[in-house]
């Protein structure tokens, strides 16, 4: 017998609660940049559609319905379903025209097969133990000669200077607690190779370092996974209360200090087309 698939919110790296809603919303305006940027490669414009799978409370909607208006169709899909909720309120007070939002599993979303120009995903592959599933259900919603894209961290290399023992510590933690279910803190380099085998053609592939300045709240991204998987660490005897308390004003304490360096992880911003068998 075959056991019961495991539902999309529980697979997920990172917790369920209020505080990691809210970080998801900063991250909106986080990344920003670099989705524009990823975005920009792909050339999405007026009249097109597109969605964003795993877009969490706000993801990219706003950017994707400034490039596909007017006329276009944006879809937001995510499982949980506090999110959905969100995301709703948040097309509704941004007013962004043509934007729908659906509740459903990235790994079988449920949607007619070519369905969109453009299939995108932040920050969503990193959080799920087989990602390539995710990828095939990707390219089966982009219509032929449409563009997958994703953008994601690779958490391998980071930079913390001066070393800080509390840093070196969290960073232990978070390893070991989002790696729990089998996610991949890796997955940034992987992205063309899982493009390449899911059928993808004319794939480009960018790397960014970020150093992030004192003001910048993406300087504090460790620390805030920590903390929204406190629950999962305390759980699985990786730290005990008071250990998570000091390591977290530690680390908090010496990436406020503005002359401290912090690059959390890079991000690979990647891209590739579903082939068009009829031409």
């Amino acid at each position: 017998m075959t056991a019961p698939e495991v539902s999309a919110t529980d697979v997920y790296a990172l917790g369920r609660d209020p505080a990691e809603s809210a970080r998801l919303r900063r991250q909106s305006e986080e990344l920003r940049p670099d989705s524009a940027a990823l975005l920009d490669r792909v050339g999405l414009g007026p009249g097109q559609s597109a969605i964003d799978i795993g877009c969490g409370p706000s993801g990219v909607l706003e950017l994707l319905a400034e490039r596909a208006s007017p006329g276009g169709r944006v879809v937001g899909l995510d499982a949980d379903r506090a999110h959905v909720a969100m995301a709703r309120q948040f097309v509704t007070d941004r007013q962004l025209p043509g934007v729908e939002i659906v509740a459903a599993d990235a790994r079988h979303t449920g949607l007619p097969s070519g369905s969109f120009d453009l299939v995108h995903a932040r920050t969503v592959l990193v959080t799920v133990p087989e990602p390539a599933v995710v990828v095939a259900e990707m390219v089966r919603l982009a219509r032929p000669g449409g563009w997958i894209a994703s953008l994601e961290p690779d958490a391998e290399y980071s930079l913390c200077y001066p070393a800080h023992p509390a840093w070196t510590r969290v960073g232990e933690i978070f390893h070991a607690a989002f790696g729990r279910n089998g996610a991949d803190l890796c997955i940034g380099r992987r992205l063309a190779e899982l493009y390449g085998a899911a059928g993808l053609k004319d794939i480009g592939v960018e790397a960014r370092a970020s150093v992030y300045r004192a003001s910048d709240s993406r300087r504090m991204i460790r620390p805030d996974l920590v903390r929204s998987m406190r629950p999962v660490i305390l759980d699985m005897g990786l730290a005990g209360k008071r250990e998570l308390d000091e390591l977290d004003r530690a680390v908090r304490e010496h990436l406020d200090d503005p002359r401290t360096l912090v690059m959390p992880h890079l991000t690979f911003l990647v891209w590739g087309r579903k082939p068009d068998l009829t031409r």
